[in-house]
């Protein structure tokens, strides 16, 4: 990976406290699953239901990680939610690079299981959070 564990951990921990404020997903009988997985916008500033500075400090954090980094966060999410598997790492990374080359962290802030989904991803690449400690 390119992105320092530590720096995975990090984001774990700031996605858990930032999005654990979020409304949550709406449960509707007839409603797929999947539908939550993806939100296409993150909350408007008025929303109310989130710090928004703390968002937006997560974002600017994530914006500020270069190009490979980002693409770590995503394959690493993609992992996670089971897309792919840690032995499809390098297809993951390249299919991250091809179709999230900007606003990689509106699209990772949209994930509301986000944290857990980098946790796993790291778990099935044989890493964790402790190592980082």
């Amino acid at each position: 990976m390119d992105i320092a564990l530590e720096t995975v951990c990090y984001i774990i921990n700031r996605a858990r406290e930032v999005l654990a404020d979020l409304d949550p997903l709406d449960d509707e009988p007839g409603h797929h699953a999947a539908d939550d997985v993806v939100r296409d916008e993150l909350p408007e500033e008025d929303d109310g239901a989130v710090d928004n500075a703390d968002l937006d400090d997560l974002k600017a954090f994530i914006d500020s990680l270069n190009e490979d980094e980002q693409a770590d966060l995503v394959a690493l999410t993609w992992i996670g939610r089971g897309t792919y598997t840690a032995e499809d790492w390098d297809e993951a990374v390249e299919v991250a690079h091809e179709e999230h080359p900007k606003r990689v962290a509106r699209y990772l802030l949209s994930q509301p299981l986000l944290a857990d989904e980098l946790e796993e991803g790291l778990s099935e690449m044989g890493l964790s959070c402790e190592d980082a400690e």
